[in-house]
């Protein structure tokens, strides 16, 4: 199948030759035609699979066959996804996909002043890409009207509810008209994420691509049990591979990202750091300097990660083994995306045997050791497990940690 077969129409597709695309990935393949008749979708998808573009082309098409001039634009279209980096990637997909149609989208988000975003709003736009709590306060103030919308999407729905999102979710829901098409994406389906999605969607059909538990066949998985104290030993070394040009780093806390920064700056290895305190600026010019190799070395919080797209990002680097079994996968699947090759890299010490008992269980397959491993964890047989005082999932040890909160989303920076 290319795109050819979907029925696009013209300004769409001359878009879509320009960006270089030619054949649709499976989400975009089965969702786009379901998409077009009008129907509510339930997508079963992680990022990496093509989701985007699988609900922004045909929203583009939707809205411009019914599009008509008027001296003031109302928001047909809301798109509400739970970080500022994914919001921004989604607005600059509908731009790319429909820079030949006259319809306007924009992006608002959290953590930098509001007065753009509002100029902008105050302009009109067709389509709005949004961050719950910004969303919700540019509501309340009287900027933004949702009466109007005719196309909705909740992207990232599991994120939503691991960052404490869910009640502001459902106090937008009651301010969407009930007459609308609704799509649903959630890259894993917990119950409380199933209920949401039955109180949205009304007769859906549903799109399963790349369950969760899979690692893309493309991407090569290496694992190093060291002691946590040679950690950053370890990743000298593994840096020192001139092949590894640009590399994301995962950590499982904010503090330990900006130790990692500091530690490869000390030795003259250009990093940066990108989770949710630093300023959306800072982020940005991190993620671009990061995009542009100025930046060798992007170490990330997990929330702060969720929605990166790097093109041809070969190397991701687990400086610390995530404490739920799923965020591995999320993880590593920032490299290895569109057939592309991956390689990721495993750092784990002895408390953190027992996540990764879990993540092979997930995956259902051991993580190769990787050779020639100059700091090797003492004392260690990887045949015998080593009991953990760990916190295991459901055992909340801090805010960066593990996502359950039982705050909302006011008093966490997005």
């Amino acid at each position: 199948m290319t795109f050819t077969d979907l029925q696009l129409i013209d300004p769409i597709y001359k878009a879509l030759k320009e960006e270089g695309y030619h054949t649709p990935t499976p989400i975009q393949a089965q969702a786009i035609p379901i998409l077009l008749q009008g129907i509510d979708l339930l997508g079963c998808a992680q990022t990496g699979t093509g989701k985007t573009a699988a609900f922004a082309i045909p929203i583009l098409q939707l809205l411009h066959q019914s599009f008509q001039p008027a001296k003031v634009r109302k928001i047909r279209s809301l798109i509400v996804t739970p970080t500022r980096e994914l919001a921004i990637q989604i607005q600059e997909s509908f731009a790319a996909y429909g820079r030949h149609l006259p319809l306007k989208s924009s992006v608002i988000f959290g953590g930098v002043g509001q007065g753009p975003q509002t100029d902008e709003l105050r302009r009109g736009v067709d389509i709005l890409i949004a961050t719950p709590g910004r969303l919700l306060d540019l509501i309340q103030q009287g900027y933004v009207s949702l009466k109007d919308v005719e196309l909705f999407v909740l992207d990232e729905a599991d994120r939503m509810l691991d960052m404490g999102f869910i009640h502001d979710i459902k106090k937008l829901l009651v301010l969407l008209p009930t007459k609308k098409q609704s799509l649903f994406f959630s890259a894993t389906m917990p119950p409380e994420i199933v209920k949401l999605a039955h109180t949205i969607l009304h007769n859906p059909q549903k799109v399963e691509v790349t369950p969760v538990s899979s690692t893309a066949d493309t991407i090569q998985q290496y694992l190093y049990f060291v002691d946590k104290g040679n950690k950053n030993s370890l990743l000298l070394h593994v840096l020192k591979d001139s092949a590894i040009r640009t590399v994301l780093v995962f950590t499982r806390t904010k503090y330990g990202a900006d130790k990692v920064v500091k530690m490869l700056r000390k030795n003259d290895i250009m990093a940066e750091a990108i989770h949710g305190d630093k300023a959306q600026n800072a982020r940005q010019r991190a993620l671009s300097n990061f995009k542009a190799g100025s930046t060798r070395v992007l170490v990330a919080t997990d929330i702060a990660a969720r929605g990166i797209d790097v093109d041809d990002l070969a190397y991701v680097i687990n400086y610390e083994i995530p404490n739920i079994p799923e965020t591995y996968v999320h993880r590593i699947g920032r490299t290895g995306r569109a057939g592309a090759n991956g390689t990721a890299f495993s750092f784990c010490d002895a408390i953190e045997k027992a996540y990764l008992k879990d993540i092979e269980k997930l995956i259902a397959k051991k993580i190769p050791l990787a050779e020639n491993n100059p700091y090797p964890l003492e004392d260690h047989n990887p045949e015998v497990p080593v009991k953990s005082n760990a916190p295991r999932q459901g055992t909340p040890k801090t805010d960066s940690q593990h996502p359950k909160r039982k705050w909302g989303s006011r008093n966490f920076k997005k």
